[in-house]
């Protein structure tokens, strides 16, 4: 017989990169929180890669702290390597990237979830929901106790039956070898709930003093390093740097030459893994025409040895591992100290959530995170930070918070999730936001903040600094129409950095929309009237010189949002709707997409469908504004 021991407002289940954003939101909004995990010792763990950010991953970092999440905040105190990737490219894809101490890392994010009012952590499994009028109303673990509460976050990353798969061997696991959550899987499923598997995996971790980093290229960080907070302003963090070698031909002879042993290829995996991040193996057989593939070597902290192999992720058995390792330059001599692995899962079809993360078949329950299909710790904390913010809303009576594709890239990866599903590890990429000028790594404060104020999660003192930065690049950019330049006076400057010169008089905006010409150019010319820091800067010329292009995509957005304020009815029979097909009736009826927009989105949904829609939408509002 379970007892009940304590009852809250809010329970978030799992304590990695989504659980901890989920109670962190939710506490700082004012709910009594729990945050319940299987081991307290492995809060925001990072069981794979040590490194957060990187392409669309650094932009939604960037986001969650531009909303009031913690990862950026959290990774700014414990970087062992800061760089800006792309800086050749346009500033839609910057994307800032950062080695991580993974200890520090999970001990900063720990000491923060301890020390937060209205927050509760608790070592225990959960293995059951409480269910009362088709509503969760709380959590029931291993030992009986049951927790009550008006909402609860699942955030159960790998281990929802988690197996660990290595060659031959196969054995129920979490990542890194900690207890799997079984019978939550089966309760799931017991409710109703569709569930798939899907599979990812990790590289061997090797001994520093084991590799011959003469081999290798260096790899190291900015001299002027970038930061993922707004808040954060400065860093005394010392900077390792990650070397860089290649598989070679020997490398790619011993996997061929095994392939019969790799899990992935003999049957024992049954799960999906992710195609953009693959095994070694896979990689080596897709890919056949490569004569060798890029493998870092990044180190996982400062007070370790280990050094984590990226590009060598891999599931072939350990002999196998060991000679794998050994072929490739500068690993001749390598010493593993922890032996890759893939590992399986149970993931949510993501299809069964609202855009608000809660799920449509069970009110008051909210998923995020790996456990919806998705790769990734940035992923994670996204849905995390989203989940707790609407749970809490919903605690609250409050209307939910949902980010559109053209608000953050948090907007992208929901909507992507919930509206077409995923039969992979989803991993965001820029490609998948089609309003990606407008959700760049730079203005993510811009866009976002305002919503983290209105709701609880942005201090005072930082929304007024947000003000006033937005305030003095306005002031910038005004100055800049406004200023007028004779030719005599401009010209010299324009000379000496290669621009043609004018003939008749401009204004300083004119002049710094010209590719050659930098605001710091302009400044140096005309400094602004009021103290712009470098932030301040780089806003006033992105603004400037992608003017015109941003101006177009912001009239797309403007389309868009006519489309998701047609609001569809929730009790709309799509069966019952005379020329769709029979596909768009399937899709529509599974999803119940919540506006016109949103289905439009859903594959299989043709313009024909939406036009039907559209038309139907018409009459029901007509009927319905009649009284009928």
């Amino acid at each position: 017989m379970g007892f009940v021991a304590a009852e809250y407002d809010v329970i978030v289940v799992g304590a990695g990169h989504a659980g901890s954003e989920s109670a962190l939101a939710a506490a700082r909004m004012g709910c009594k929180t729990l945050l319940v995990t299987i081991n307290l010792d492995m809060v925001a763990f990072m069981p794979c890669n040590p490194s957060i950010g990187g392409p669309a991953k650094g932009h939604v970092v960037r986001e969650v702290d531009a909303i009031g999440g913690e990862m950026g905040r959290n990774i700014d105190k414990t970087f062992i390597q800061m760089r800006m990737l792309n800086t050749g490219k346009g500033p839609a894809v910057h994307a800032l990237r950062a080695q991580a101490d993974k200890v520090l890392y999970q001990h900063a994010m720990k000491e923060t979830l301890e020390k937060q009012d209205n927050l509760t952590l608790r070592q225990g499994m959960v293995e059951d929901l409480i269910v009362e009028d088709g509503k969760c109303v709380g959590v029931v673990t291993q030992t009986g106790a049951e927790y009550r509460s008006k909402a609860v976050v699942l955030t159960t990353g790998t281990y929802l039956r988690g197996k660990i798969i290595m060659g031959e061997l196969a054995y129920e696991s979490g990542p890194n070898n900690q207890q799997p959550a079984v019978n939550l899987s089966y309760n799931l499923k017991k409710l109703g709930f569709e569930l798939v598997r899907f599979k990812t995996g990790t590289p061997p971790r090797v001994h520093r003093d084991s590799i011959d980093f003469s081999q290798t290229e260096i790899q190291p960080g900015d001299e002027n390093p970038k930061f993922f907070s707004y808040e954060t302003k400065s860093s005394d963090n010392e900077q390792l740097p990650c070397w860089l070698t290649y598989t070679s031909a020997e490398t790619h002879e011993i996997i061929n030459a095994n392939l019969q042993r790799a899990p992935m290829f003999s049957g024992i995996i049954e799960g999906t893994g992710a195609r953009y991040c693959p095994s070694i193996e896979d990689k080596i057989v897709r890919f056949s025409d490569k004569p060798q593939h890029q493998v870092f070597l990044e180190p996982e902290g400062k007070n370790t040895a280990e050094y984590y192999v990226q590009g060598l992720s891999t599931s072939m058995p350990e002999e196998v591992q060991e000679q794998i390792v050994r072929s490739v330059p500068g690993l001749q001599n390598a010493k593993i100290m922890r032996s890759g692995y893939a590992i399986e899962y149970d993931v949510i079809v993501p299809t069964q959530l609202w855009p608000t993360m809660e799920t449509k078949l069970l009110p008051g329950l909210f998923t995020a995170g790996q456990i919806n299909g998705t790769s990734g710790y940035e992923e994670a904390s996204a849905q995390g930070v989203m989940a707790g913010i609407n749970a809490a809303r919903k605690v609250q009576g409050k209307e939910a918070i949902v980010l559109d594709r053209s608000q953050g890239y948090i907007g992208v990866l929901i909507d992507d999730l919930v509206t077409k599903g995923t039969n992979e590890p989803y991993r965001l990429l820029t490609s998948r936001a089609e309003y990606r000028l407008l959700l760049r790594h730079d203005n993510a404060d811009l866009r976002l903040t305002e919503i983290g104020y209105e709701i609880g999660l942005i201090s005072p003192e930082r929304y007024a600094q947000f003000l006033d930065k937005k305030e003095k690049v306005e002031q910038e950019v005004e100055r800049l129409r406004t200023t007028k330049v004779r030719p005599v006076d401009i010209n010299p400057l324009l000379e000496s950095i290669g621009s043609a010169t004018i003939q008749d008089g401009s204004n300083l905006l004119a002049i710094l929309r010209r590719p050659e010409v930098s605001y710091a150019h302009i400044h140096q010319f005309s400094p602004a009237e009021v103290a712009l820091d470098e932030e301040m800067m780089e806003q006033v010329e992105i603004q400037v010189k992608y003017a015109g292009y941003i101006e177009k995509q912001l009239l797309h957005v403007e389309k868009l949002k006519k489309m998701e304020k047609k609001k569809l009815p929730e009790n709309i029979k799509y069966e019952d709707i005379q020329g769709l097909a029979i596909e768009a009736r399937q899709k529509l009826a599974k999803i119940r997409p919540l506006s016109i927009g949103q289905a439009s989105r859903i594959s299989g949904v043709s313009p024909a469908d939406i036009s039907i829609l559209l038309v139907y939408l018409e009459h029901y509002n007509r009927v319905t504004a009649a009284g009928g």
